[in-house]
């Protein structure tokens, strides 16, 4: 069976960005709900890792509740109380695609905002270079060969109403400018360029 991961700071570290009753509604009942469901979809002494549940599973709840909890695990380590930046490998590679980290921030909330209803806004890397894409609901980037996520915002509603109402733009601005965790983009970067291991799920345990 899977856990639910601890989150990597406090409930309070993430303000004002994000609030701690909004981390404690989103992480301990949604994420955890989406967790308990997925444990009630598998087999029990199935051993797989997350990453290949999710790549195995047909359309359904068991890839909702298995990509939404990877999701949201990747999304909890996307973001740090302590800023910080990009390494210099990384920043040139923000440049060589974006022009610059506040042409990134650009293309980064214009992708969030513009997308339709529920899902998830990524920095990816694929063929060597950066780009920002969208995925729909629970899609995640585990489904699409040579797509590495360097850092992954979350946009639907539950994330940001009790902070921002419905203001997506200014929830994504504020979480580019405050809280990218740059130090899990290095090495989810380094990751794409066949230096480490890319990030995951924590393994399941015994029940």
């Amino acid at each position: 069976m899977f856990k639910l991961p601890d989150l990597p700071y406090a409930y309070d570290a993430l303000q004002p960005t994000v609030s701690a009753d909004t981390l404690h509604f989103h992480h301990d009942k949604h994420h955890a709900a989406y967790v308990t469901a997925l444990n009630g979809l598998i087999q029990p002494g199935d051993s797989r890792s997350l990453e290949a549940v999710i790549r195995d599973a047909p359309p359904g709840k068991l890839f909702n509740n298995a990509a939404q909890a990877w999701n949201h695990a990747f999304f909890w380590d996307s973001m740090t109380p302590t800023k910080g930046a990009p390494s210099a490998g990384l920043a040139a590679a923000i440049a060589a695609a974006f022009g610059d980290l506040a042409g990134l921030k650009t293309a980064f909330v214009t992708e969030g905002v513009g997308h339709f209803a529920s899902g998830w806004v990524w920095l990816v890397a694929e063929g060597g270079a950066l780009k920002v894409i969208s995925t729909h609901d629970a899609a995640d980037t585990l489904t699409q060969p040579g797509v590495t996520p360097l850092l992954v915002c979350d946009l639907w509603e539950h994330a940001y109403y009790l902070d921002h109402q419905n203001n997506r733009k200014g929830f994504l601005e504020a979480w580019f400018d405050a809280l990218p965790n740059w130090a899990l983009a290095d090495r989810q970067w380094s990751a794409a360029q066949g230096s480490g291991e890319a990030w995951r799920y924590p393994d399941p345990v015994a029940a």
